[in-house]
This record gives structure tokens, sequence and C-alpha cells, in this order.
């Protein structure tokens, strides 16, 4: 019986390639399987009929849209996920979403391979296999750029040797990663970390530093899902896509930044993500309403470390499915509302109201009706501050 390899295909020149390489380095049969994750760009169905005239022996393409958003954006919004502080996971999300469906595609067609398009240097690779071996262990994992050498112009000699229906133009001269929860541009003269980004770079975001009117959002989450916004029933996905135009277009979102990739060296990315930072914005603010102080400070540490399993590609990993369940324990009371003005590339909260608040105003206000005990405060510092003080005088004597 032939060998079968199924490829995460996007359509696009080099795992259009794959296709026919695969077939002639291995002998094996190729099962092509395109994700939507939001990414845009070619209708599915034409995705699906050049993958079967490049010589797949099936193609199959899933909207996962939904899926993306629910299952993998909505855990990173309530973890409030930014990896280093600032980058909101774009491309480490989908590579999850769509290995559950690579997996599933060689189970249904009893592939022994899967294969992907990413080279030897990045985060993707990791990702991909990470996740691949640890939904079903036994399958293999090849990636053609890296284990094949099959370079660009390699790819573009094999394709018009071939006949392959998919134009071979000048590659754009970025690396560019894409979905409904934001953009990943590198290479170029990126790669120069002194030069600075270029309008031409950005695509979801418009330039913040162009005068335009202020748009004001009430964006409105129960247990920490993002419901509606300005009053009106959202989906998860309607709440990033509503998002990304509104915050996008007051350019929100721009994050130019040199990373620490997995694999060991520094990277430089310019990433936009005006929806993801919009929503991982209020949610932290309704956090700081509804989540308990011992609790909170605690989530903060479980959010750093939530990130930094995601991005070093360990979605299916025990320790970030536990994690999952604090965090979803932790959104609990993450009910309400938050304001917020998106304008010149900032989403500023300037409301927030919530049934679930911890926020007392008569303990919190200095004027007439205070609740608080200040009476009480002397007598706590004493004892909070005890231990300090006796190691203070052996220390000092």
């Amino acid at each position: 019986m032939t060998e079968r390899v199924v490829l995460a295909y996007s359509g696009g020149l080099d795992t259009s390639v794959a296709i026919g390489w695969i077939a002639e380095e291995t002998g094996a049969e190729v099962i092509a399987v395109a994700v939507d994750v939001g990414q845009g760009g070619e209708d599915l169905d034409v995705i699906r009929k050049r993958a079967l005239a490049c010589g797949a022996v099936e193609a199959e393409v899933a909207d996962a849209k939904d899926e993306f958003a629910d299952e993998y954006c909505l855990p990173a919004i309530k973890a409030n996920a930014l990896y280093m502080d600032r980058y909101p996971l774009v491309s480490a999300l989908s590579r999850p979403t769509i290995v559950k469906h690579l997996v599933a595609a060689a189970q249904k067609h009893g592939a022994t391979t899967v294969a992907h398009g990413c080279t030897g240097k990045g985060n993707d690779q990791v990702r991909f296999e990470a996740g691949i071996v640890a939904l079903a262990p036994d399958l293999k994992c090849i990636a053609p750029v890296r284990d094949y050498a099959m370079t660009r112009d390699k790819a573009i000699a094999f394709c018009e040797a071939k006949g392959l229906p998919i134009a071979t133009t000048k590659k754009s001269p970025y690396s560019i990663d894409q979905n409904v929860f934001g953009r990943a541009v590198e290479t170029g003269f990126l790669e120069d970390i002194w030069n600075a980004p270029i309008e031409d770079v950005y695509e979801y975001t418009q330039n913040p530093a162009v005068a335009r009117e202020p748009d004001e959002v009430v964006i409105t989450f129960k247990e920490g899902v993002p419901v509606a916004i300005d009053g009106k029933p959202v989906t998860v996905l309607q709440a990033i896509q509503q998002l990304n135009e509104r915050a996008g277009a007051q350019g929100i979102g721009r994050i130019d930044m040199v990373e620490d990739r997995l694999v060991g060296i520094k990277s430089r990315e310019v990433y936009e993500a005006p929806g993801a930072i919009a929503l991982i914005t209020a949610h932290q603010e309704l956090e700081n309403v509804t989540v308990e102080r011992e609790l909170a400070r605690y989530k903060r540490q479980v959010e750093q470390r939530w990130g930094e399993l995601v991005y070093d590609g360990q979605w299916f990993s025990p320790l970030k499915r536990a994690l999952d369940g604090f965090i979803t324990e932790a959104n609990q009371h993450v009910n309400g509302d938050i304001r917020m003005t998106l304008h010149g590339g900032r989403a500023v909260v300037t409301g927030r109201r919530s049934e679930s608040s911890l926020y007392d105003f008569n303990l919190a206000t200095y004027d007439t009706g205070d609740t608080f005990d200040q009476a009480a405060a002397k007598g706590f510092i004493d004892i909070y501050s005890l231990s300090a003080k006796i190691a203070a005088k052996r220390d000092l004597a």
C-alpha cells in the first residue's frame, strides 16, 4: 500500500510545489489540507482545486474561523496573553488550530506523515510538530524546505518544469502570516533593527498620526467572554472582526519588537493586532474591577507562563491544559461593560461597570459617607511590619 502524507496547504507557490516535491522525494501520495483561520485571500474552493491540479490525490478545506476565535483566541483574551508583555500570539494561536485539522485528516485518510512548509529557523516548525505528536504520537513529520532543501529558486524551477497552475511572480520582500487575530511581518529591510517600519508594511491598521475623530466603544463581557459591542450581541469572531475594523481605523495594535524565538535567536517582528489589543485591554481592566487581589496577583504570573507555553508550541501540553482550568475559574466573575476611546493608536479605558464589581464606593471615597474604619489601620500596620521591625533591630545592632 502506498504511503500517504498530509500537507498543510496554503495555496501559494511553496506548498503547491511541495505536493509534487514530496511525491518525488518519498514516493507517497499527498493529501492537501487548507484551513481558513481568517487569513483572507482566495476562496477555499479555488485553493482546493489548485491542490488537486498540482497533484494531490485528495484535498480538504475547512472554514475554521469561528473555531479559531472560540477555542484559541478566546482563551488568549481570558489569559490577557501577551508574549514578552507585547505580542498577542497571533501566529502561535493559529498553529494548533491547523494541527488539529491535519491530524484529523491523517487519521481519516490513513496517512503516516504530516508535512508543513516551515523553515528550520522559526518557531512554527516546533509548533506544528510538537502539536502533531501530542495529538498523534505515531505520526511522522517532514518539512520540505528544511529537510529537502526546497529553496524558493528550486521551487520556481520545479513549478515551471512541471507546468503547475500557479504564478511564479517575484516574492514579496516580507514574510507575512496573518489571520483574524492579527498580522505578522518580518524579513526584508526589517532585518536591520535600526530601520523603522514604513507604512507599506501595514494592512490591518491605518496611520495613527493622521488626524481623525475618536471612536467610543462599549464592550460587554460575560465570564470573560466578549458578548456584545455597543449593546449589540456578537460572537467572539464578530467581536474580533468589528474591533479589527474600528481599532484598526485608529491605528491601534501596531507592535514593532525584537523577540526571543524558541530556537534561541532574536528576531525582529512587526505585528498588527487591533482587535486583539482592544479586547485584551478591555478585559484586563474589567478584571481589575471584578477579580480579588490575591487571585489577580497570581493570575498575572499564570498569564506569563501561559503565553510562553503557547508561543513555544505547547498548546496541547498537560501544563497548558491545567492552566486553562485556572484561567477559566479566574474569569467566572469577569462580567460587565468597559467603555473605551479608540484614537491616535491607543485604546484608552474611560468607564467601567459591573454587577460583579468588587469596587465599593463607600469604602473608596474620601468624602462624607466613608465606611472604611481608619482606626483599624494602625494596628494592621503594627502587625504587618512586625517581622521587618524585629529583623531591623538585629541588623542595626
